[in-house]
């Protein structure tokens, strides 16, 4: 079953930037160039963004590649496919990974036993907290800035060898 998703690389140093290619490569199967840009977020960072096309589950094969390199700030979604849900990774130096399940129309999907969980191991005043880290909310808002800066920027598309 074949996926698609996109790989936004929010900011990255100029010296990582061929690793970052490697890695995904290495992950598709096939040569990747990215377009790479100034991040006007960081001065001196770069920024690349792709689409990708390859079995279920390449998404989280990319964001696992990607993690190597802990300065970058990145993002990998996976649309979701017959049987399968899509996914979102995102990492932020300071915060690492975080993933979350997602709809057909990019929402956070919280399951019910992650709410079960949730309410079975939680007091009142902790599950607020708690469902933003089930959200996501706090590499949100440490991606939003990076993410406006991207705003009009050039595309890549991938597609995996077969």
């Amino acid at each position: 079953m074949n996926a698609r998703g996109v790989v936004f690389v929010h900011s990255s140093p100029t010296a990582v930037c061929p690793h970052v290619e490697w890695a995904i490569s290495g992950v598709l199967g096939t040569k990747v160039s990215l377009h790479w840009t100034p991040q006007a977020a960081v001065q001196g960072q770069l920024r690349a963004e792709c689409t990708w096309n390859g079995p279920a589950g390449s998404g989280g094969a990319i964001a696992g590649a990607l993690r190597a390199w802990s300065m970058l700030r990145f993002e990998v979604t996976e649309e979701p496919t017959p049987g399968v849900d899509g996914e979102r990774f995102c990492h932020v130096p300071n915060l690492g990974l975080w993933s979350g399940r997602t709809s057909a129309n990019g929402d956070i999907v919280v399951a019910e036993d992650q709410l079960r969980h949730l309410m079975a191991t939680s007091t009142s005043t902790q599950i607020p907290g708690r469902l933003h880290d089930l959200l996501g909310s706090a590499w949100d808002e440490a991606l939003e800035p990076f993410r406006l800066a991207g705003d009009g920027a050039p595309v890549t598309w991938l597609h995996q060898v077969g």
